[in-house]
């Protein structure tokens, strides 16, 4: 993908610079939109680690992030990662988090994000984009699925991936 793609005669989609103090601040309050959502954990980000984040972010090489611009105002975000598909034998990419401010939503910044993502995913030439949802997030699930995402099966016998973690 172009570093900038016109998806819209008004909206632009921006692969995030890290050490840019303009993306690092858009990110991070999208970011911190998305964590006080109840979809997101609903605590706010702690200011004092915005540093921290994007620093980890430039010093992760399978790390990109793009920004939404709408009229040259940062409305949507996502953070992706790649990693490596053994049955596939090629890349993946992983949508991590996926922000649009509220008062945006439903102008399809999140369609928008999408397309760029798996132009993104394309250009690597990726086996696959993968995401994580929450069971009960339906509006996020509308909209995966009007995409053409669905659930992780090898055998249906073996029935869905599920998504699993342990805090350390």
């Amino acid at each position: 993908m172009n570093a900038t793609a016109v998806l819209a005669e008004n909206l632009v989609i921006e692969r995030v610079d890290y050490a840019d103090p303009v993306h690092g601040d858009a990110l991070f309050r999208l970011l911190d939109i998305y964590a006080r959502d109840p979809a997101g954990g609903g605590e706010p980000l702690d200011l004092a680690k915005k540093g921290v984040l994007l620093a980890g972010l430039a010093a992760t090489p399978n790390a990109f992030s793009l920004l939404a611009y709408l009229d040259g105002q940062a409305v949507g975000l996502a953070n992706c990662f790649t990693g490596f598909s053994t049955f596939a034998m090629k890349p993946v990419v992983n949508l991590h988090d996926l922000a649009v401010d509220p008062d945006f939503r439903g102008r399809g910044i999140g369609r928008a994000l999408f397309a760029a993502i798996e132009s993104e995913a394309r250009s690597l030439g990726a086996a696959k984009v993968t995401l994580e949802v929450l069971s009960r997030n339906d509006r996020a699930k509308r909209l995966y699925r009007s995409l053409g995402y669905g659930d992780y099966r090898l055998d249906p016998h073996m029935g869905q991936a599920l998504f699993w973690q342990k805090v350390l």
